[in-house]
């Protein structure tokens, strides 16, 4: 009698202490991990130890869920509900400098490298300048991408924290935004340095391999002309400017380069630091459709890969509805520059020996013939999958960089929508292909 008595209140608790496993059970079932080591690449890529790494939420704006520091062969841990159910970012932080990755769903394993760092002005080069200009009404936007090449040897991250990059906008131009992209291509939006009189600077690692900056910034557009003074801070290989084809452009020695995605290209090879050009711009032009159904939305954030503390800033709010929709428009132009970079000509050399004489006779021309022809092809179906799952691994990595470039604020709304919407239409033909 007694123990009954005694087990009735137990029996709820025992349910509930069941119950309480069970939620704690499937928190950690659902809760995502991600492991891996941080190489110093200055130093022959050996584990750097002691290193603190950070985990970073993109979804809602950018902010640290998790920090750790690197054990003594390098390695790091993160146990978190968000991993998996979104892109995020693993940032190890070096001498008061940031460097990421991407950490996509499906991946546990993310290894970073970090780089000591250097201020000699000497480690970065610039391929290619290009400048995009797109009106509306009496303004005109003119978007900046330079393209940063880092061959330092031994490699190191070139990085000032007064500023190590440095521009200028034309006389009478409002500034609009400045955002920077590693050899990673993942863009982040950057606080500016002004300096005065038009100039401005940006602290940013720049690390070993390709590294761009973007400008924007709008200059009056009145009777849809405008003629622009543009200084060159820095020796450029090639400088291109780009317009939609219902306008025109001027410069001395830029010539025409023909078309990329339906824009008119002008080219000129060789630019030295401190020539200034004068640019003379006039026409009309649409704005950009798609994106001008986005008038509103989230503030993004500024990540600056830089300072000595783990800050983020946040954005100014919206300085007006029609530079975010030209700025919208501008994004997408802005691969121009990239498709015409790589697009560089590679001097071919034939390596093949020389063919030899052909035998007469049919019998020894067949012969020949059947000696040097090509080797069957791989079987149909196999070729098919090994073409889905390239076409799969190129997907997974567009999705990702849609994904960053509308947290960096790179991407409008809109064309966020039709870029996933081409991307998933492209996922079903594939499932279906």
């Amino acid at each position: 009698m007694h123990m009954r008595s005694w087990n009735r209140p137990l029996a709820p608790r025992r349910i509930g202490i069941v119950a309480l496993l069970l939620l704690v059970s499937v928190a950690a079932a659902h809760a995502g991990t991600v492991t891996g080591v941080v190489h110093n690449g200055t130093n022959s890529n050996k584990v750097a130890a002691g290193v603190d790494v950070l985990l970073i939420q993109l979804q809602g704006g950018m902010s640290v869920v998790a920090s750790t520091k690197t054990d003594t062969d390098g390695r790091y841990h993160f146990d978190n509900p968000g991993i998996g159910q979104g892109p995020m970012l693993i940032r190890a932080v070096y001498r008061g400098v940031f460097f990421h990755q991407p950490l996509t769903p499906g991946t546990s394993t993310v290894d970073v490298t970090v780089y000591e760092p250097t201020t000699n002005p000497s480690a970065i080069q610039v391929p290619l300048r290009l400048l995009v200009f797109q009106p509306n009404g009496d303004k005109l936007m003119v978007g900046e991408e330079y393209s940063i090449q880092n061959n330092s040897n031994p490699p190191a991250a070139y990085f000032k924290q007064d500023g190590n990059f440095e521009f200028t906008i034309p006389q009478g131009a409002e500034m609009d935004q400045v955002s920077t992209f590693g050899p990673s291509g993942m863009p982040v939006r950057q606080g500016t340095i002004d300096k005065g009189k038009g100039r401005y600077a940006i602290a940013y690692a720049f690390q070993p391999g390709q590294n761009g900056v973007r400008i924007s910034y709008i200059v009056p557009y009145t009777g849809n002309q405008a003629q622009i003074r543009e200084s060159a801070t820095y020796d450029s290989q090639r400088v291109l400017l780009v317009i939609p084809p219902t306008m025109q452009v001027a410069s001395a020695g830029f010539n025409a380069a023909g078309t990329e995605q339906g824009y008119n290209v002008f080219s000129k090879e060789s630019m030295k630091a401190g020539n200034g050009f004068d640019v003379t711009v006039s026409g009309t032009a649409p704005p950009p459709a798609e994106a001008s159904a986005s008038s509103s939305g989230p503030d993004q954030v500024n990540g600056r890969d830089s300072g000595s503390e783990t800050t983020i800033e946040t954005a100014p709010a919206r300085l007006g509805d029609e530079k975010w929709i030209l700025l919208g428009g501008l994004a997408a132009i802005f691969a121009v520059g990239v498709g015409l970079l790589l697009r560089k000509p590679v001097p071919e050399i034939d390596l093949a020996p020389a063919p030899p004489p052909v035998p007469k006779g049919r019998k020894a021309q067949r012969a020949v013939q059947a000696k040097s022809a090509p080797p069957p092809s791989a079987p149909p179906v196999e070729r098919v999958a090994q073409e889905v799952n390239s076409n799969l691994d190129s997907l997974k990595d567009t999705l990702l960089r849609l994904e960053l470039r509308r947290q960096a604020g790179t991407i409008t709304d809109a064309e966020y929508a039709l870029e996933r919407g081409r991307a998933e239409q492209l996922l079903r033909d594939l499932v279906q292909g």
